[in-house]
């Protein structure tokens, strides 16, 4: 039957409207007892009315009976705390035993905290010194100069913006950025710049090449790290700066040919030297060339160490090689920085020797450490060569007195190993015997013969491709007689020491920034600082480490109830071995047990 009733329909509405109580935990019993004890019953019952949804807790006008158990509830919790403490303090050794557990508790709070805060401070002080390292230097070594002197500048990091932009020279904030555009870390451009006075690792090898004129030349030729690190160097920041118009030396579009030909067809030709020309540029005149183009004194600093070296003696003791700097830091002949900053910083000495030149009426070109001038003039060489003394001397320089000549019309004039009398030609004689050679090789093979100080067959290619590029229509017949030869000896070419690295693509990857390979090693990177925890922290942290291994294993044995054990299985009650159930009592039955209890008392009795 359909109920009619509208009021009962309207009341099955409003129930259906009212939303089921939220579910809660179950409480145990004892659960219960406490939070009864905390507050009272009436107020534990009143909570779980609210709970339940038999209470409004929300109601604007609470009943008065709500607002009493409440009160009452207060009452009665501290009331009790009252009667506890009450009770203490009844009995003056209980109270002051009391008294010293609560200030013995304070006290070790107290020093637990003062451990915390300790560690938390170390820890945030190691976080910010991190920090630092990964982004500026803050000791470098020595160098040569001092402690302060090279270690005081690394805290200015102020770049001269303007400066900066007119030569169209990067800007770095910090010496990580300065890394981060190399492709490096920070801490191997670190171990780049350290300077030591005695170390275990060198970043050149060292060798001696033969000198035409006589001696020979030490060459510190860097290893592929320090190598990467000059080419970004050079490519990015020296090949940008301005140099001078009378340098010809190491500049792409310019070469030997370039810096003689200005000297064809003169009068008279004077060459000079100059004496130890890397050594003499020593490293603050390096970082003053940076420093001067708007760099900060940390980063002119680093650029200033990775183009040059301390000279170094190796000692070799107990098996292991020591290499010990014996002097300053100085340019080294062999890195691909060295030509391309003695440009740059020589651009006032080729200005002030140009000036010169012109108003005597001289033509001056400088390439590399060779200073050549040349006129139609003859009567004011006197005065080319003591102004010129006077001015290479101004500059921080030294005039070889053995290497200054005056050559005339009637001589041989020679510019950079070109002969330049009636335009530009190869040394006559040398080339005949050349030729002479490569006949002889043709003939006879190649075994006893030399050209030069090297390998035959690479001292051939070189001197064919350098009549070449000095009169290509006498040097490509001779370059091809060289490849001829070659191909018909079959001579293997030697293998380099990075031959999985081409040279060209060594420097285009490292002015990239990029790795020259992708197997190329990176040293790894110092780790973080670590909080240090006092042992009431690690204890807790085991403490929820076991308390989540429970609810783990708990929550899997819930997820997968046939993994759990069946505490009702016999095997389980037998310790997991089923054949224990079937097996006989090894200890005999109850009554068996009784009988031999009673014939041991007995036999006590008799006797």
């Amino acid at each position: 039957m359909r109920n009619s009733d509208p009021s009962q329909n309207n009341s099955n509405n409003n129930n259906n409207s009212v939303l089921p109580p939220e579910p809660s935990p179950k409480l145990t019993r004892q659960q219960i007892y406490d939070r009864i004890r905390q507050s009272s019953k009436d107020e534990y019952i009143l909570s779980e009315m609210i709970r339940l949804g038999f209470w409004q807790k929300d109601r604007t006008k609470p009943s008065i009976a709500e607002k009493f158990i409440e009160k009452r509830s207060a009452l009665l919790s501290r009331l009790r705390e009252l009667t506890r403490l009450n009770r203490l303090y009844q009995d003056p050794e209980k109270a002051l035993l009391a008294l010293h557990k609560t200030r013995k508790k304070a006290a070790l709070e107290k020093r637990e905290q003062i451990r915390i805060n300790h560690n938390l401070a170390r820890y945030e002080k190691a976080l910010r010194w991190h920090k630092k390292q990964q982004t500026h230097f803050t000791y470098l070594g020595d160098a040569g100069y001092g402690d302060k002197a090279l270690t005081a500048g690394l805290q200015q990091t102020t770049c001269d913006t303007a400066r900066l932009t007119a030569h169209g020279l990067p800007a770095f904030s910090h010496v990580g950025e300065l890394a981060d555009a190399m492709g490096i870390s920070t801490s191997e451009l670190r171990f780049l710049c350290y300077q030591k006075d005695v170390s275990t690792v060198s970043h050149y090898q060292h060798f001696a090449l033969s000198k035409k004129t006589g001696g020979t030349r030490l060459i510190s030729a860097p290893m592929p790290r320090m190598k990467r690190a000059q080419y970004w160097l050079l490519d990015n920041v020296l090949n940008l700066l301005p140099i001078h118009d009378a340098a010809h030396g190491f500049i792409q579009g310019r070469s030997i040919v370039t810096n003689a030909k200005p000297h064809t067809n003169k009068q008279v030709v004077i060459n000079l030297d100059l004496k130890d020309f890397f050594p003499s540029i020593t490293y603050p005149r390096v970082k003053g060339i940076f420093k001067q183009s708007g760099y900060s004194e940390a980063l002119a600093t680093t650029f200033a160490l990775i183009a040059t070296k301390s000279d170094t003696q190796a000692v070799e003791m107990d098996g292991q090689t020591y290499h010990i700097a014996n002097g300053k830091r100085e340019l080294p002949q062999g890195s691909p920085c060295s030509p391309a900053i003695t440009n740059v910083l020589c651009r006032r000495l080729d200005a002030r020797l140009q000036g010169m030149a012109h108003k005597l009426g001289f033509t001056y070109t400088r390439y590399a450490d060779d200073l050549t001038f040349s006129s139609d003039e003859t009567d004011k060489i006197q005065y080319v060569l003591w102004r010129c003394q006077r001015i290479v001397t101004d500059e921080g320089f030294t005039l070889h007195p053995d290497k200054t000549r005056v050559m005339r019309k009637h001589q041989k004039q020679e510019v950079t190993g070109i002969v330049v009398n009636d335009g530009l030609s190869v040394d006559r004689p040398t080339l005949k015997r050349f030729r002479a050679v490569v006949r002889q090789i043709e003939l006879d093979g190649h075994y006893g013969k030399h050209w030069g100080t090297g390998e035959l067959f690479q001292s051939l290619t070189g001197y064919a491709n350098f009549v070449a590029m000095v009169a290509p229509e006498k040097g490509i017949p001779l370059q091809k007689q060289v490849a001829h030869l070659k191909r018909q000896y079959n001579i293997p070419v030697a293998a380099g020491k990075i031959t999985a690295l081409n040279k060209r693509l060594f420097r285009l990857k490292a002015a990239k920034g990029e790795a020259p390979r992708e197997a190329w090693w990176q040293p790894a990177e110092k780790p973080a600082p670590v909080l240090a925890l006092t042992q009431q922290q690690m204890d807790a942290q085991k403490q929820q480490a076991r308390q989540a291994a429970k609810a783990n294993q708990a929550n899997t044995h819930s997820a997968h109830p046939e993994m759990a054990p069946d505490h009702t299985n016999p095997a389980f009650i037998s310790g997991g071995n089923e054949t224990n159930t079937a097996s006989p009592n090894r200890f005999g039955s109850p009554v068996v047990w009784t009988v031999v209890v009673v014939l041991l008392l007995l036999k006590i009795f008799v006797y």
